[in-house]
């Protein structure tokens, strides 16, 4: 179909707006390509066929068995079609996903519909798709095109565990980058808050103890005490081991390893 000059778009678009809804929708059904496949106008490969709609192989298939299923009525979009209509659409749908799956040995489908342009709806006559799919087929690269890897792995792990959580299923969450477990419950969470309680109370006993030794290191502060005619005589420091001796503070270091035994 040859372009149209300015002239003759700006006289379209004033023949339009004169129109009656009975009259633009005769106009819009003569320039739809789909409504003039339905009329046989315009070959197509057709599967399926009723008194309210049909099924034809897509021309750009995604995959293999592409097919659209298109209401026989001129409906641009969504809310236009009457619910008789979109109902026996989606029967349709459900029908020949079947069949997909049985001829074509596909293990799922894809029923797509693009509503509107902002929701990508290329042609002005409304459709669905119906999509056979395999695993790895490529035809939707989820990990690459919709979310970003962690993104999709935190949202994977928060639908995982409420999903586990709603069917009864103990099951532990790991992260792989924060090395933390998300427990699916209350007891859950209790459980595994006690090591953390006890490794607590080992850095406090620690702790204490290095207190303890600190303590024993520092200098004496009681003034020497008068040797008393029944106290020992002093023993020889030169015949005295270093590691037996006692230290100016009067602690030996004998006693200050029995600290940590």
């Amino acid at each position: 179909m040859p372009e149209m000059t300015a002239e003759q778009q700006q006289a379209l678009q004033e023949k339009i707006k004169k129109m009656s809804p009975e009259e633009l929708k005769q106009f819009q059904k003569q320039q739809c390509i789909f409504c003039q496949i339905v009329a046989g106008k315009v070959p197509a490969k057709k599967v399926y066929d009723d008194p309210l709609s049909i099924a034809i192989l897509d021309i750009n298939p995604a995959v293999r068995g592409h097919l659209l299923i298109i209401p026989k009525e001129h409906y641009a979009i969504m809310p236009q079609v009457p619910e008789k209509e979109i109902s026996q659409l989606f029967v349709v749908a459900k029908y020949l996903s079947q069949v997909l799956l049985k001829t074509l040995k596909a293990t799922g489908t894809n029923v797509f519909v693009a509503n509107g342009l902002a929701a990508g709806q290329k042609s002005q006559h409304f459709m669905v798709h119906l999509i056979p799919r395999k695993e790895g087929d490529g035809v939707m690269s989820w990990d690459e095109k919709v979310l970003d890897p962690a993104i999709r792995s935190k949202v994977q792990q928060l639908v995982e565990g409420r999903f586990n959580e709603l069917m009864g299923v103990k099951k532990e969450i790991v992260r792989l980058k924060e090395k933390t477990v998300l427990p699916l419950n209350k007891k859950e969470a209790a459980v595994e808050k006690e090591p953390e309680d006890e490794s607590a109370e080992e850095d406090s006993s620690e702790k204490s103890a290095d207190e303890n030794v600190a303590k024993s290191q520092k200098p004496a502060r009681n003034p020497k005490k008068k040797k008393s005619m029944n106290s020992p005589p002093e023993e020889d420091k030169t015949s005295t081991p270093k590691t037996e001796q006692a230290d100016d503070q009067g602690v030996s270091l004998d006693d200050i390893a029995n600290l940590f035994k």
